[in-house]
């Protein structure tokens, strides 16, 4: 074992923080040994014997989308036939049923769409909340978008939301936070410093909001290194990061085309991401991409929530890739695993035991 990787440890053993050069080395450790480091942090963040989980549905209320990106095989481009904008008896429909599996909220993402008015964002969060139920929507690109459209200031544009009913903000669309990546993947969607730019002008507003990291596709490990610290500079200037959640590309119908990564290569980016990000309190597994038995095993590689039941989930599946989950089948999972299954709203916050 090199002297480096020592010093590591020995920075791990006694819970500081790493740096840049001590995380990038984190790769050079056995994937079990880096599971027991990342599990020892959870249980330090997390002291209590539970697996959070939401009770939600994800509606994406548009597929057009200008952005193009290559990874994604939902988008579809303006004028295209199969384009679509839910209509509000589809969209009541879905909400009625959300409640009916009692449902708290919704997981609310589309396309950047240029043919939607500020005024139909606004009435779509307040027909939301008007069904009782939180709107966990508009991820930074999303939000960067409609600012830019309109004219207005991102702290405007959030303020106006906020007021319609929004409660906090998902953290999609920040794939890698590194410019030479997106430039290749995602060129005409907004910049890395503009997705933190927007979740900082929501957290100083008062929302709270997740951050996401899709890895596997033109990145280097360094990289989804150097997307850690820009999350975790940013919570350290701010505190409004609730969670984050890595998951892996899913290539089947995208443009970029390649192979999907692994469970070992999932387990340990998983792991790195729960040893870096000390002020980040939770770490979600991604049961969608990698199934219910990865998903199980990650809850020893640092994360401590197990997702969504996601009764309807559009854009990984329109992928190929199928997982799906009843309420009951994740708290089984959990169970099995060795923990309590606990209800929680988008925030965080403790619901009903789900005993």
């Amino acid at each position: 074992m090199s002297g480096a990787v020592s010093a590591v440890q020995d920075k791990l053993a006694a819970g500081a923080r790493l740096d840049f050069a001590e995380a990038c080395r984190l790769w050079d450790l056995e994937l079990l040994e880096l599971g027991n480091w990342a599990d020892a942090v959870r249980w330090r963040l997390n002291p209590e014997p539970r697996v959070t989980f939401v009770i939600d549905r994800n509606i994406n209320y548009t597929n057009i989308c200008v952005s193009g990106c290559r990874f994604c095989a939902f988008f579809r481009p303006p004028g295209a036939p199969d384009g679509y904008v839910l209509s509000w008896d589809e969209l009541a429909a879905k909400l009625t049923e959300l409640k009916a599996h009692g449902g708290s909220g919704v997981l609310l993402q589309g396309g950047l769409n240029p043919e939607l008015p500020l005024d139909y964002y606004l009435k779509l969060v307040s027909f939301i909340r008007d069904f009782g139920l939180a709107v966990h929507g508009f991820s930074p690109p999303e939000i960067w978008f409609l600012a830019e459209q309109n004219g207005m200031r991102l702290t405007d544009l959030i303020r106006r939301l906020k007021d319609a009913g929004l409660s906090s903000i998902p953290g999609g669309g920040a794939e890698i936070l590194v410019d030479r990546v997106r430039r290749q993947i995602s060129q005409q969607k907004c910049s890395s410093s503009q997705w933190l730019e927007v979740m900082a002008a929501a957290h100083r507003l008062g929302l709270k909001t997740s951050a996401t990291m899709m890895f596997g596709h033109l990145e280097t490990r360094e990289e989804r290194v150097e997307h850690l610290f820009r999350i975790r500079d940013l919570q350290d200037d701010t505190g409004g990061f609730t969670a984050f959640i890595p998951w892996t590309f899913q290539p089947g119908g995208t443009h970029l085309g390649g192979q999907a990564l692994g469970a070992v290569e999932y387990l340990r980016t998983l792991a790195i991401s729960r040893l870096v990000l000390d002020n980040v309190p939770h770490l979600q597994v991604s049961w969608v991409t990698q199934g219910p038995k990865v998903a199980q095993v990650a809850l020893k590689f640092g994360a401590d929530d197990f997702g969504s039941t996601m009764l309807e989930e559009n854009v990984v599946a329109a992928t190929g890739v199928g997982f799906r989950l009843e309420r009951s089948e994740i708290e089984t999972l959990i169970r099995q695993s060795g923990y309590e299954p606990q209800v929680r709203d988008h925030r965080y916050n403790l619901e009903e035991s789900s005993q």
